[in-house]
């Protein structure tokens, strides 16, 4: 037993004799094929897979329906969606490009102008613009009349329009003849939270109600809208809601989520995408740090300066402001993809297979398949939001082929344009409705939402109260009009010359007839404006309790006439 434990004891004093024996280089080269190989995985770079491939870049593929007509006679025309994307040798990888965007991204430089906007509930909004041409009216922005396209950009999470990306694009976009503004969200951008209402992953009111103003204010120009990660999922998702009441001409979709509950699972389940979970969740931490006044009072301050991941934040400040049940409910109701099949818009989806913050499991492919208004493109890389290209990494590739695919868009007949109805009407009730959960039955017909706010704060913006009191104002105006014409027409025929039993006699009926119409208004009213936007289910209703109640009454009219006949006959 001791010879073979002394046997072993020189075994090993042998081998590390001959482990001595080798030269110190060999170890450290050793050492450095390791960590290439564990970075190499853990980065997931690509760089030997773009040697082998002769540095031509991975093929752009496209997903659309086969009858598509904004595939074969918009997206076909753009060079770039056919071709191959090459990144950039040094950032051959998805966190390196990723990382390289967020830290410098080499954007251009040049200096918005801003526009405050005072949304409908009080909140504020920093609209930034840059402008094609030199040309300005008297206040700083274009011309109403001005037929140059407009883009409208929605930043990601915790971006505002001094973010690389946002510049590349905008400069890009300008640069093309094309008048850029950046809809900040609220609470970015340099701007107070000056509302009780926080923007969320699904949170499309703002956008709905910029689009609105932009539209109104210039109704000459063709507007155009791209969203850019968290701001693509809201961009699809209003666009999904509205159908084909919205004025936006085209879209595009870049690096979107789609599925925020699949995405909070990705983004917890390996070690890198952890990282990114705790750094997004330090950014929405300080975006709350810069208005914790606010925040304190409606959510749970405390959970929020503890929390460590999105989801943390969410369920203590986006549940409790927005008053969702569950972190998952929310994810659920606010997730793009269920909204893919009722885009009614020429719309271009970009997509990375290899973006470290939202997955290609959540990519709906079918839903765009199957929609012949949408054209998918993805790549083999391109991170989030970077796509850089070139020795120098100075362009981004989705900003020239999205520039690309609007203009081919702009220049073809296959625009979208909103259909000529009430959608006025119904945008103002849907987007009061949607204020708050609950709603009242004015006596108009109309439907209010209840809020919490006094009377002085009814959540209207200035300008509305403005267009209703001057419309109510106008129609007040030219009922009193009418009503003088009518006096003047029956004094000039000799109505008024009746006798004085008459004339009480024609003043009693009046009386009832006032008070008749004074229950029957507002019945009429509730009965009008259901017509007006229900009328189809309005008249299957009735059509239904006719053919219902036939019968009943069919049995009563006859059982009364047959009383009424027998009695005539047993006289006679």
């Amino acid at each position: 037993m001791s010879e073979a434990v002394a046997e072993g004891e020189s075994a090993v004093e042998l081998l590390l004799r001959a482990a001595a024996m080798v030269p110190a280089e060999r170890y450290a080269l050793a050492a450095i094929i390791v960590a290439f190989v564990f970075l190499y995985r853990f980065l997931e770079l690509h760089v030997i897979g773009d040697i082998l491939r002769g540095f031509r870049g991975g093929r752009v593929e496209l997903t659309f329906h086969p009858a598509s007509e904004i595939y074969h006679r918009v997206a076909s025309r753009c060079r770039l969606l056919h071709g191959r994307y090459l990144a950039t040798p040094w950032l051959a990888s998805p966190h390196l490009q990723t990382l390289f965007l967020g830290i410098h991204g080499m954007p251009p430089s040049f200096t918005y102008k801003r526009q405050l906007y005072t949304v409908c509930d009080g909140g504020t909004i920093a609209l930034d613009w840059l402008l094609a041409s030199d040309f300005e009216v008297a206040d700083g922005f274009i011309s109403e009349d001005a037929s140059t396209p407009l883009v409208v950009v929605v930043p990601g999470l915790t971006s505002d329009s001094s973010a690389a990306y946002a510049k590349h694009l905008v400069y890009s976009m300008a640069s093309k003849g094309w008048n850029v503004v950046v809809s900040n969200h609220r609470g970015l951008g340099g701007v107070s939270i000056t509302s009780d209402c926080f923007y969320n992953g699904g949170w499309t009111e703002d956008v709905r109600e910029v689009i609105k103003y932009l539209h109104h204010r210039y109704p000459k120009t063709p507007l155009f809208c791209i969203g850019t990660s968290i701001g693509a999922n809201i961009v699809v998702k209003y666009l999904g809601e509205e159908g084909e009441n919205t004025p936006v001409a085209g879209a595009v979709s870049i690096c979107s989520p789609w599925d925020l509950l699949i995405g909070d699972r990705f983004i917890s389940r390996k070690l890198v995408q952890r990282i990114y979970d705790k750094a997004l969740a330090i950014g929405l931490k300080g975006y709350a740090k810069l208005h914790q006044p606010v925040l304190a009072r409606l959510a749970n301050w405390e959970g929020i300066r503890k929390s460590r991941s999105i989801r943390e934040f969410d369920h203590h400040a986006t549940c409790v402001i927005a008053r969702y049940e569950t972190v998952d409910t929310y994810y659920r109701r606010c997730s793009s993809a269920s909204y893919v099949g009722n885009v009614s818009v020429p719309l271009l989806c970009i997509s990375a297979l290899d973006d470290p913050l939202c997955t290609r499991e959540a990519i709906p492919w079918d839903e765009c398949r199957a929609n012949k208004n949408i054209v998918l493109a993805t790549t083999p890389n391109g991170g989030h939001l970077a796509f850089f290209q070139g020795l120098t990494a100075r362009r981004l590739w989705w900003v020239g082929a999205t520039s690309e695919f609007l203009s081919a868009l702009h220049d073809s007949s296959y625009m979208h344009r909103q259909k000529a109805n009430d959608h006025v009407l119904h945008s103002s009730l849907e987007s009061s409705i949607d204020k708050s959960p609950y709603v009242n039955l004015m006596e108009d017909g109309m439907v209010a939402a209840v809020t919490e706010d006094g009377p002085g704060n009814d959540g209207s913006p200035l300008n509305h109260a403005v267009d209703e009191e001057q419309l109510s104002n106008e129609v007040g105006g030219r009922r009193q009009n009418v009503v003088s014409a009518l006096n003047h027409n029956e004094k000039a025929s000799g109505v008024g010359n009746e006798c004085p039993a008459a004339a009480t006699k024609q003043q009693g009926d009046d009386v009832h007839s006032n008070k008749l119409h004074e229950i029957i208004a507002p019945v009429k009213r509730s009965i009008n404006q259901l017509t007006r936007y229900q009328g189809r289910s309005v008249w299957l209703l009735a059509y239904i309790a006719f053919v219902t109640s036939w019968p009943l009454l069919g049995s009563l009219a006859f059982i009364t006439f047959r009383k009424k006949f027998r009695n005539p006959l047993r006289a006679k």
